[in-house]
């Protein structure tokens, strides 16, 4: 059974930085992707950030520069720098593996940015 922990959320201000953190384990062999999404209150899942696993990487255009995705195929975790955080960030966050098949999610981790 595949299970992925998300970690690393919390309350910021304004202009701060949280590092998201994703753990997966058990039959996740094989994964090609890993990537960040959100979803804020009363909007739709997006994707956030995504890495493959060989060396791409993208970004939706409402973080780049501020964010950056990392990871380890060989050990299941994938993170999120977030930098210069703002309002619009706030949302659940949630990692996501993927391989031919098959998509692995976390159960979210909760991102408020606020003042």
């Amino acid at each position: 059974q595949v299970q992925l922990v998300e970690s690393g959320g919390g309350l910021v201000q304004p202009g701060g930085s949280l590092r998201l953190s994703c753990a997966a384990s058990g039959n996740i062999f094989s994964s090609n992707v890993m990537a960040w999404y959100r979803q804020a209150p009363g909007k739709e899942r997006e994707s956030v950030a995504a890495m493959t696993r060989y060396g791409s990487t993208n970004y939706v255009d409402s973080v780049k520069g501020r964010f950056t995705i990392s990871g380890d195929f060989a050990k299941n975790m994938v993170y999120l720098q977030m930098s210069g955080l703002k309002p619009e960030d706030t949302a659940v966050y949630y990692c996501k593996f993927g391989r031919v098949g098959a998509n692995y999610w976390g159960k979210g981790t909760l991102v408020t940015v606020s003042s």
